[in-house]
């Protein structure tokens, strides 16, 4: 095969021996390779120096003693070929060149170009056999092409105590396996927002495992050739779809593909997923690693050492390149960590290279700041790559200044802004505004140590943004750092401050958007503004609490989804004393987005991840005292109070900030040293507390007591003799002495961990939730309804994975209540009527759960919600027998029932749909509505009386329980009378009493429309008499629709029947003289009263005319009977006379069987 050209020396081809040779090229073989003693010493040799030489090889000739391989090959036949190719490709071209460097320019170009070909050709093949996987799972679990698989694995899934081998599928939002066709076939489904626990382990029995959890059972996966790489694919797309659950987004919003890290080398049998989730956790590691902002993306990094000036010597490490940003790492990480912004760098190039510094490149700053790095492998590649992002990058020198209070606008321009260059806090902070005098003396002396030891390693190891990070700079971190300095070493070890720069105005212009603008957030924020640190003198005054208001409103303009949560005024109060106002907003975003994730929502899903991490971590490290305190109940008390405001609420303010020093610089690491270290210290006191108030009592008292020995804040006593105080700087030092082996990427597994179980844990309450308002609302069992939420919300999720028709944003409102927040659409709620609801009706299901959905979608978006769902279900299997049958009566009015559906050869034509809108704009319920607007047009002055008092009496008439009277109901037209005998016969066909309910639906549907008949008869009669004063008079005859009304021998239409030998004979309608005697001694009221809907024309549209009609004729094709109605106290009259129809509405039905065979249907489908 070609291969990429490699120098090999003359002297050493000894053991080739050449085979065929023109000026240019040479085609080797091994000595040795017939045999014979040669052979064997030359194989003796290959062994014992463990080289896999391929036999055979053609190099390109030159006059030094330099060659170059270009092809290898194991046989001679491919070899062969090469050589040909060169020969009638290569050869004559070449003798055009003068010299041998023109010559291995052209011929190492050419063979690049062939392994490149051939790189490709190899990717497709690897991407048609992982497409060929995509297609098998798809095929085998029923799933639709937009679940995209990201890869698969030979592994072993474990029943018991034997293994079936087989393949297992990681999906985006699946895992499955399937067994290999030998033995017992297994197949397994399991949606990864069902996952609990993901755990990697190695036992006697599950060697090398990984388990996965579920909340009703576990699934041990062994034998993978490379569990690491597997588990740790597994544990990020189980975080994917928890982030989903949090943040409800659609997963294909999660793949973004990186297109800025390409592969080096094809990658065999990897999706482009897989690729990308690859790039997605390295880019993460380097923002974390670094404190970037959540839009940078890594280039690439290659090993190097970096010369560092106050160590004389050589650090090794590795250089990382992104698109804005310089970055090295040591592999020590405590000896050395440099950050270089491109913005400051002004010069990159190649420095002399040497023995003592081989392929150096130097870069120098806008500052005179120089770095070296060495040891660069491809240097020249290198220094390309950081050259091109540099032409990118904005002028350092156009960008605003690193120096803090440079004002970003003139005040000229910012005339009438709420936040301007005139304002104190523009470029100060509060502590320099409101600085305390009494203690200033006794400070004076320590602050300025403390400056002058923070200068001094300033011109050691540099200042700002590209300051070398060493071990001496957390030591003097520890030590505390100056509260002039404070403000801006917090700004640059936390990262806010490269954001801050790259935002310029951002700030400004956020708050002139939030500020007036009235929510719930800012209602918050009025409410606590008052309350955050009101000792302190700086918000005693509208200076101080008018910052904070700023800061908090634009983030909470800026972040929607968090908005605002308590303990967020307590960190930004403490912010703004040492920050200017842009700055303390920075640093609030750095806190709330990178470095406390989720920590400020309204569920505070980090601070429950990082108090399950904090009991984690105790039980590692404090065994006894963790099984204590957990039966006590106080570890979730006190992580909770301690990790939100990171001990500002419990600790004294001059102590909190030297706990704030170390966490800017180290990260969260710092408050789970500090927390074990305090419960060590009162591990004694602790074990020897008997409830939980005795031992929150003990830690109150010792947080009351840590004081900052620098400064002369008294601790509060609780009693006359107050215990000893505790120094903070003593305590640091004591948690990093006991617990400083904590690191960081151990902290984000255990997170990982426990978002799982907390996330899951949040579903599991707002699940009982849902079911707990809904008992009142429904018949259901508690357990009962605990499975359809469960069901209903996998519909929704599934409409989530691959719906099309609206997005998640639309599909999850967490503004509204939890049984409210989750919606399906109709063909989710299709597949859900099916399945659960008690009337089968074969293949009149789908018209029968299309006409319930538009009956229960009130709001008629297309969704509907849980409670809507379940009052649907609860009427068809808990109500009674009237309940049951008022809502199949319900099914077939308007809104359910759609003209269209009917069977008719009238179809919809835009006359109907004409007509329909008309007859909604005048129904009863519009009636009002109309009758209120005319009269608001009549008189200007009293317009706005009536519409106050008008929407005030809705209102109220909406918020008060309104139980629906049957004798409200609309009347039931001809057309849909029909539809209404298909949906009882379909609903029968399968019923074990199927001829005795077919005999009875037939007498009940004659007698119906003997009523229908007799009553059109009074309709008739009484529209020629008067017309009804709330409809407009009905249109001249000429004008009207040829409708006649036929005699009652002729107006009866034939029902659709059975099969022969199904159908009963009495199917067929009696002539009115055969009706029965109740039918002729109807009251007059009553018939009566179905007169201003027979004689409306607005029925028109609703009544079909090709409907078979029995008797001695039938009704021309054209023509609508438009007086025949039947009312709901009729049908349920006369479906009381039936004792199989009585028997068959109110049979209990069990919906627990109907659940257990969808969910055993939905594993077939996936299997």
């Amino acid at each position: 095969m070609w291969v990429k050209p490699e120098p090999v020396s003359v002297s050493g081809g000894a053991l080739w021996v050449s085979e065929r040779r023109n000026p240019f090229f040479t085609l080797q073989s091994r000595r040795g390779r017939g045999g014979g003693l040669t052979g064997l010493l030359v194989g003796t040799l290959d062994v014992v120096l463990d080289s896999r030489v391929p036999p055979y090889r053609i190099l390109l000739q030159t006059e030094s003693q330099v060659n170059w391989t270009i092809a290898t090959s194991s046989s001679r036949k491919e070899i062969t070929e090469h050589w040909d190719w060169l020969e009638a490709n290569l050869l004559q071209t070449v003798a055009i060149f003068d010299n041998d460097e023109d010559i291995l320019t052209f011929v190492r170009g050419k063979i690049e170009g062939l392994v490149a070909e051939v790189d490709q050709w190899q990717q497709q093949e690897d991407s048609v056999a992982f497409r060929e996987a995509e297609l098998r799972m798809r095929r085998q679990f029923a799933m639709p092409p937009e679940e995209k698989l990201v890869n698969y694995y030979s592994c072993s899934l474990w029943r018991g105590r034997v293994p079936r081998q087989g393949w297992i599928y990681l999906s985006v939002n699946h895992l499955c396996f399937q067994s290999l066709p030998l033995g017992r076939e297994v197949s397994l489904v399991v949606p990864w927002a069902e996952v609990t626990q993901l755990e990697k382990n190695s036992t006697l029995l599950f060697p090398e495992s990984v388990c996965v959890s579920t909340r009703h059972t576990q699934h041990f996966f062994s034998m993978f050739l490379n569990v690491t790489e597997t588990f740790r694919l597994m544990e990020q797309l189980a975080n994917m779809a928890m982030r989903q659950m949090l943040d409800q987004t659609r997963p294909d919003q999660n793949f973004s593909l990186e297109s800025s890290i390409k592969p080096r080398r094809s990658l065999k049998n990897v999706s482009v997923l897989k690729r990308d989730l690859d790039a997605r956790a390295k880019n993460e590691r380097y923002r974390a690693m670094f404190r970037l902002t959540q839009d940078e993306q890594l280039d690439g990094h290659t090993d190097c050492t970096l010369w560092t000036p106050f160590s004389k010597k050589h650090v090794v490490g590795q250089l990382f390149i992104s698109t804005n940003y310089v970055c090295f790492s040591s592999r020590d990480e405590e000896l050395c960590q440099l950050i270089i912004p491109l913005r400051e760098v002004s010069i990159v190039e190649k420095a002399e290279s040497s023995s003592v510094l081989p392929c150096p490149v130097s870069i120098s700053t806008n500052k005179k700041m120089n770095f070296l790095f060495a040891n660069l492998k491809d240097r020249d590649f290198l220094v390309q790559r950081i050259s091109d992002f540099l032409q990118r990058t904005p002028d350092g020198s156009k960008s605003p200044s690193c120096l803090f209070g440079v004002p970003a606008e003139s005040p000229s321009d910012c005339r009438g802004r709420h936040f301007h260059p005139g304002l104190a806090t523009f470029s100060h902070s509060l502590l320099e505004l409101y600085h305390r005098g009494d203690d200033e003396d006794h400070k004076a002396t320590k602050e300025k140590m403390k400056e002058e030891a923070w200068n001094i390693h300033f011109s050691e190891f540099g200042r700002g943004v590209c300051m070398y990070r060493t071990s001496r700079t957390r030591e003097l971190v520890l030590k505390g750092i100056p509260d002039t300095l404070r403000g801006e070493l917090w700004m640059l070890f936390s990262g806010a401050q490269n954001q801050m720069v790259s935002h310029v105005g951002y700030y400004g212009d956020l708050v002139e958007q939030a500020m007036g603008r009235c929510s719930l957030a800012t209602d918050e924020i009025e409410r606590d503004l008052h309350r955050s640190m009101p000792e302190h003198r700086a918000f005693q005054n509208e200076t101080g609490i008018a910052a904070l208001r700023r800061v908090l409103t634009a983030y909470a303009h800026r972040n929607p989804s968090i908005g605002y949560c308590q303990a967020m005024n307590i960190v930004t109060s403490v912010l703004l004393l040492f920050c200017s106002e842009e700055q303390a907003f920075w640093l609030l975003v750095a806190l709330c987005e990178r470095m406390l994730p989720d920590y400020y929502n309204t569920r505070v899903v980090g601070a429950l991840v990082d108090q399950g991490v904090f009991e984690d971590l105790t039980e590692d490290f404090l065994p006894a005292l963790h099984t204590h305190m957990k039966d006590l109940g106080v570890m979730s008390t006190i992580s909770l109070s301690w990790f939100l405001t990171l001990f500002l609420s419990v600790m004294s303010f001059s102590s909190a900030v030297v706990l704030l020093d170390a966490f800017f610089y180290e990260g969260v690491k710092v408050t789970f040293q500090v927390a074990l270290a305090v419960l060590h210290e009162n591990m004694d006191a602790l074990l020897s507390c008997s409830d939980e108030g005795e031992a929150m009592t003990v830690l109150g008292r010792y947080l009351d007591n840590i004081t900052n020995s620098q400064t002369e804040t008294p601790p509060t006593p609780h009693e006359d003799d107050p215990p000893p105080q505790i120094d903070i700087y003593d305590l640091m030092k004591k948690s990093y002495e006991m617990f400083g082996t904590l690191r960081s990427d151990v902290i984000e597994q255990m997170r990982f961990k426990q978002r799982l179980k907390v996330i899951q844990s949040l579903e599991d309450t707002a699940n009982r939730s849902v079911v707990r308002a809904m008992m009142t609302e429904s018949a259901f069992m508690i357990e009962e309804l605990y499975e359809l939420y469960c069901l209903f919300k996998s519909q929704h999720r599934a409409g989530c994975y691959w719906g099309s028709s609206s997005s998640a944003a639309e599909r999850y409102d967490p503004s509204l209540p939890y049984l409210e927040q989750y919606r399906i659409d109709p063909a989710q709620f299709s597949h859900m009527f099916s399945a659960l609801a008690p009337w089968t009706c074969s293949s009149h299901s789908l018209i029968l759960s299309a006409r319930l959905f538009r009956l229960l979608d009130q709001n008629q978006d297309g969704l509907i919600n849980f409670k809507e769902f379940i009052s649907g279900l609860s009427g068809m299997y808990h109500g009674d027998l009237t309940n049951k049958l008022k809502l199949l009566f319900k099914l077939h009015l308007p809104p359910a029932f759609c003209p269209e559906e009917a069977e008719s050869a009238l179809e919809a034509t835009d006359v109907l749909t004409k007509d329909q809108q008309q007859e909604t704009s005048c129904s009863p319920e519009n009636k009002e509505e109309v009758t209120s607007g005319e009269d608001e047009v009549g008189e200007e002055g009293v317009s706005e009386v009536k519409d106050y008092k008008y929407y005030l009496r809705k209102f109220t008439e909406e918020n008060q329980p309104q139980t629906e009277n049957i004798k409200d109901l609309p009347h039931m037209n001809q057309e849909q009378f029909i539809e209404l005998c298909k949906t009882l016969y379909n609903m029968f066909s399968e019923d074990p009493s199927e001829q005795q309910l077919y005999h009875a639906i037939a007498t009940v549907s004659s007698l119906l429309l003997h009523m229908g008949e007799i009553g059109k008869k009074f309709t008739h009669r009484r529209g020629h008499e008067q017309a009804p004063p709330s409809l407009p008079a009905p249109p001249p005859e000429q004008d009207r629709p040829s409708v006649q009304a036929s005699p009652p021998e002729q107006a009866l239409p034939t029902l659709p029947t059975p099969s022969p030998e199904q159908a009963p004979p009495s199917l067929q309608a009696s002539p009115p003289e055969q009706a029965p005697p109740t039918m002729m001694s109807k009251p007059k009221g009553e018939a009566s009263s179905s007169s201003p809907i027979g004689s409306s024309p607005l029925q028109h549209e609703v009544i079909a005319d090709s409907l078979p009609i029995g008797g001695k004729a039938r009704r021309r094709s054209g023509e609508l009977d438009v007086d025949w109605s039947i009312t709901f106290q009729q049908v349920l009259a006369s479906m009381l006379t039936e004792t199989p129809l009585v028997d068959y509405f109110e049979k209990k039905r069990n919906i627990q069987v109907k659940m257990e065979a969808f969910k055993v249907k939905q594993s077939h489908d996936l299997q």
